[in-house]
């Protein structure tokens, strides 16, 4: 029995850290990946089990005057549901030299997640960006962008999403380095220091438009791409995680004395509506680059 108890404990103690350890690499990923926080999270089923259905809006819930006499007429709106594959994989198996498991410091094993967390943050907020420039809507304004058209061009975009049910609360921008640049030479631009230290902490760069803005250089330059306009309905993004962190014992044959911080998280992303999300390009730089490429035989 005392046997049994003290399996039962150690168990225990190995969710717990496991628990423990997949929270603090969580809590860098999100800190790290500005644009998580920014996807809808809302789904239906287990992402581990492969696919989950992600509920798509298609038309809002009508509200009527009420009469006491006649009552009301029912009405019926509409919510379809598309699959979202959780197809896409990302592991953390960080090599500890020189202690096993049970020995290794609390620092160094805090270093790793935290490293595990940074490197994970940083790869999906570049994956989570290209699935925006590649699968959203091209804007027709394709002339580039100066610090006195930008705030039209924006405010234009803003107005033709409005058209397509959206609210400038659920939208966001996203904007190169070259473009915020820009943005900092507009007089309309609310910049970071006049919205206070929650625009730092949260990764705000400032506002436009009623647009929260985030600066990113996760978007090539060879894209042609100024500036991107998401929203938090229409973009989603669903993760778990297949196998919690851990520090597990090395016993493959070959680390002698040895553990490694292991753990795989699962998700997968879609835009349900790309018509809902706008790709502000300027196609002059595209021709450039394309142009500037030597041409062999010609001087």
């Amino acid at each position: 029995m005392k046997y049994k108890k003290l399996i039962d404990l150690q168990i225990f103690a190995g969710h717990e850290l496991q628990e423990r350890y997949s929270n603090m690499v969580l809590a860098k990923v999100r800190k790290t990946a500005i644009f998580l926080s920014l996807f809808n999270r809302r789904y239906e089923g287990t992402p581990t089990s492969g696919a989950v259905k992600i509920p798509v809006r298609d038309t809002e819930v009508a509200v009527a005057n009420y009469d006491k006499v006649k009552g009301g007429d029912l009405t019926t709106s509409a919510t379809s549901y598309k699959t979202l594959p959780i197809d896409r994989d990302k592991y953390v198996n960080e090599l500890i030299d020189g202690y096993e498991a049970s020995a290794v410091p609390d620092n160094l094993v805090a270093d790793r997640l935290d490293s595990a967390g940074y490197s994970m943050g940083i790869s999906l907020d570049s994956e989570l960006i290209s699935l925006l420039a590649d699968g959203g809507t091209v804007s027709e304004n394709t002339s580039k962008l100066t610090k006195t058209s930008i705030y039209d061009s924006i405010v234009d975009e803003v107005a033709a999403l409005k058209k397509k049910g959206l609210k400038p609360t659920e939208l966001w921008l996203a904007v190169t380095n070259e473009t915020y640049a820009l943005l900092l030479k507009s007089p309309e631009f609310i910049k970071a220091s006049a919205l206070g230290d929650t625009v730092v902490q949260n990764g705000l760069v400032g506002r436009i438009a009623g647009l929260d803005v985030y600066e990113t250089n996760n978007i090539p330059d060879e894209s042609g791409v100024e500036y991107i306009i998401g929203n938090r309905i229409f973009c989603h993004f669903v993760d778990e995680w297949k196998t919690p962190v851990t520090v597990n014992d090395l016993k493959d044959g070959k680390h002698i004395g040895s553990s490694a911080v292991q753990g795989r998280r699962v998700y997968g992303h879609m835009l349900s509506r790309p018509e809902t999300v706008t790709i502000k390009k300027n196609t002059a730089a595209q021709t450039q680059t394309s142009g500037s490429e030597e041409v062999p035989g010609k001087e």
